[in-house]
């Protein structure tokens, strides 16, 4: 895991130390990704320079120093990321003879281009990734992602001049990177929490997609292709599903997981995983016990002060798997001094809440590994959220009362107050109620008289009308169509898979944890994974009202149900009260602003019925504040 970052600039041909000095500016802007070691290459002729900050997780002498040059001087690369099957890849008859100077996966990477090409080794990386490869004898540069999007991979291209960066800081840290705010990016960010890919906030600036490669020639010209498309996976996965009983079902996925989680336990330093005692985590954890051959270290954050500690459960899982656990008791003090920190860490807008937890664990994480496994990828892939519960089993049933009706229901739902709603919920059974009765019911008011192909849009939307505080009819661009022929089910597992997950869980982690210098990997993301997913049937998907049934039989063999079922929490924090009391200073100067870019006055109204405890509007006022931390800080 590392920062990669670069630039072709013709105007600067000839210039090797012009060109040092601003690549080395850019990797400089992300050293928290890598501060074990920094590195520049610059093709001078050429008027090219590739950067890199390294964290040293697999072999950490200067044999795995980057940038890395191939042995035939043709190919250098920049890379951050992990590559699991290395090993394989050296072992391709194509290497042999080759002259190995030591252990990393970024030299099998680079050798395997140089003899194989780019494409046939891209078709055969097991790994997270992103890639700077630039080919010295075609002066063209190739940067590539991988499948599901772990890694980020912003770039800016004008002419022909290009930079490149692991995130948006290393951009600005070279002149002239644009900086104009871009108003359907910010639709986009209103309506999601964050920007979906391709976009980026800034106007010229662009992501790479999940599974693309996109090519730089001298003379400007520019090529964007898929070599892994998720909407081919899903088309692939259900013109042909596996049709296999029960126990072979669940014997399959656990050979799979288990080889995934084996794979991924590679590393030359200290490695454990982060154990919320929920489904995901827990799996992985139990694989990790089962592979390795010592103790394995779990790391949970409890939250005591937020009415809920989900860190219970994690320590008794822990203690079933004999793990060596450790875990942090989190005040709200903690999570509070959090927050003037998010815009610096996500520099762009981004309104996921639960980077504040995610970012304390990673923190409590790297006091004492520096790779930790996560359960990231198992709600997207085996319909882990309420909302495919809705599709699969509830939605079938409200599509037969008539629309009429079904509004009725939606205004007298609406008009519940989520708060009178939340205290009423207290005086049933815990086990019964799910986290945030008040606001789950609010949002089910809003989608019941929609039609399926909003459904799903309204479900994961922060701000439902974007154009109301931009103050003009900026529409943002949608999250595209899901393939032809998917059910309501699978419709929102791709949605989820292709963007929310990329876009929203993955970007979350990623600077959360490489904030702290913390490695994480997701294991449940392996893409022999996700393809076999996509081949089961409903029925090992949700099951008499389970989700994730066919994962729950897998961790069912290490982990007794009873430790596990339980409502899903997420990581949840009492955003909602915290706006209303620690938080309300902070938070009304920041809606009250008046930024040029977003309107105030309907955030005022918002934040009026807020405070006076009619409406809870958490959701929509911490997006909106998020965009105002982030612009004073950046925009």
């Amino acid at each position: 895991m590392c920062g990669i970052a670069g630039l072709i600039d013709p105007r600067l041909a000839g210039n090797a130390p012009a060109l040092a000095r601003s690549a080395t500016a850019m990797a400089d802007a992300i050293v928290h990704r890598g501060p074990d070691d920094g590195g520049c290459w610059v093709d001078a002729g050429a008027g090219a320079a590739l950067s890199h900050r390294r964290l040293a997780i697999v072999d950490l002498t200067a044999a795995g120093a980057q940038p890395m040059v191939s042995t035939d001087g043709r190919w250098v690369v920049s890379y951050n990321g992990e590559i699991y099957n290395a090993g394989d890849l050296r072992r391709h008859p194509a290497l042999n003879g080759v002259d190995w100077r030591g252990h990393s996966d970024t030299e099998a990477i680079i050798e395997s281009v140089a003899r194989r090409s780019l494409d046939a080794t891209v078709a055969d990386l097991n790994g997270m990734f992103a890639l700077a490869l630039w080919d010295r004898r075609e002066r063209r540069l190739h940067l590539v992602r991988d499948r599901l999007g772990i890694k980020p991979l912003f770039f800016a291209a004008s002419g022909t001049r290009l930079a490149f960066g692991s995130e948006l800081k290393a951009l600005r840290a070279l002149d002239g990177t644009p900086r104009t705010i871009d108003p359907r990016a910010v639709a986009s960010f209103l309506r999601f929490g964050y920007v979906p890919a391709p976009h980026a906030i800034f106007h010229g600036v662009e992501k790479l997609l999940p599974g693309e490669i996109v090519s730089f020639a001298a003379d400007g010209g520019i090529t964007r292709r898929r070599y892994w498309r998720l909407d081919e996976v899903a088309a692939a996965g259900r013109a042909d599903p596996l049709e296999v009983g029960d126990a072979e079902a669940v014997e399959l996925l656990a050979a799979l997981l288990g080889d995934a989680v084996g794979r991924q336990m590679m590393a030359d330093v200290p490695l454990g995983a982060f154990l919320s005692g929920g489904i995901d985590s827990s799996t992985v954890a139990a694989l990790m016990v089962a592979a390795a051959k010592g103790p394995v270290r779990t790391f949970s954050i409890g939250f005591p002060d937020f009415g809920f500690d989900e860190a219970v459960h994690a320590a008794a899982v822990a203690r079933h798997l004999g793990t060596r656990h450790t875990e942090l008791v989190v005040t709200a003090a903690d999570a509070l001094a959090v927050v003037p920190r998010l815009a610096e860490m996500y520099d762009e807008p981004f309104a996921d809440s639960s980077q504040i937890p995610t970012h304390l664990v990673a923190k409590l994480t790297r006091g004492h590994v520096t790779v930790a496994l996560s359960g990231d990828g198992g709600d997207e892939l085996f319909a882990g959220y309420n909302r495919h519960l809705l599709a699969a089993r509830d939605w079938p049933r409200l599509a037969h009362i008539p629309a009429p009706l079904r509004r009725a229901a939606a205004r007298a739902l609406g008009a519940m107050p989520a708060a009178a709603i939340d205290r009423a919920a207290r005086a049933l059974p815990r086990r019964l109620v799910p986290a945030q009765p008040g606001e789950k019911l609010t949002k089910l008011a809003s989608v019941l008289a929609l039609d399926p192909a909003a459904l799903y849009q309204r479900l994961v939307s922060q701000v439902p009308d974007p154009t109301r505080h931009l103050g003009a009819a900026e529409y943002p661009p949608g999250l595209g169509e899901p393939p032809a022929g998917l059910d309501l089910l699978d419709a929102m597992r791709f949605s989820d898979t292709e963007t929310y997950l990329p876009d929203d869980i993955l970007q979350k982690v990623d600077r959360a944890s490489m904030a702290v210098a913390l490695e994480a990997r997701p294991p449940l993301l392996d893409h022999r994974v996700v393809e076999f997913a996509w081949r089961l049937p409903r029925r090992f998907l949700v099951r008499g009202g389970e989700t994730k049934w066919i994962l729950r039989r897998v961790l069912d063999r290490f982990v007794p149900p009873a430790l596990i079922d339980r409502p899903k929490m997420g990581f949840a924090i009492p955003l909602a009260d915290w706006l209303r009391g620690p938080l309300r200073d902070w938070a009304g100067d920041l809606l009250d602003a008046d930024s040029g870019v977003l309107d105030p006055a309907p955030a005022r109204a918002l934040w009026r019925e807020h405070l006076g405890g009619s409406r809870n509007h958490a959701s929509q006022l911490w997006t909106l504040i998020m965009f105002e931390a982030w612009r004073r800080r950046w925009g």
